[in-house]
């Protein structure tokens, strides 16, 4: 499984970002996928998560209702639109996957099995 992780930046409080990952490799019948993020100094934290097949979704408190997480199953390729950005959202983005679940969930970083590498979200004042 290979994921790869694009679309960071540099924007101002109050702006928007969509991020996305590209997904290849996929052979499971059932997974999870998801966005982490680790801000500088401290740990790797959920994002929010999708299931790839029922589309159920979940988010971290600090992200619902300004973040958005979709697929599109055809191109294989996982979202999060990022809306109402604040500097506290200035972190590194890490997509990942976890096969064998079928329902979205709050992921612990230890339960993914596959990362790819992160981009940089950088939201200014």
């Amino acid at each position: 499984v290979q994921l790869q992780a694009s679309g960071g930046g540099l924007v101002q409080a109050g702006g928007s970002l969509r991020l996305s990952c590209a997904a290849s490799r996929l052979t499971f019948n059932s997974y999870v996928m998801g966005w982490f993020r680790q801000a500088p100094g401290k740990e790797r934290e959920f994002v929010a998560a999708i299931s790839w097949y029922l589309g159920s979704t979940a988010y971290a408190d600090s992200v619902r209702g300004r973040f958005t997480i979709s697929r599109d199953n055809a191109k294989n390729t996982l979202y999060l639109q990022m809306n109402s950005l604040k500097p506290e959202d200035t972190a590194v983005y890490y997509c990942a996957a976890r096969d064998g679940i079928t329902s979205a969930q709050v992921m612990g970083v230890r339960s993914m099995n596959y990362w790819g590498k992160g981009t940089l979200v950088t939201v200014s004042s």
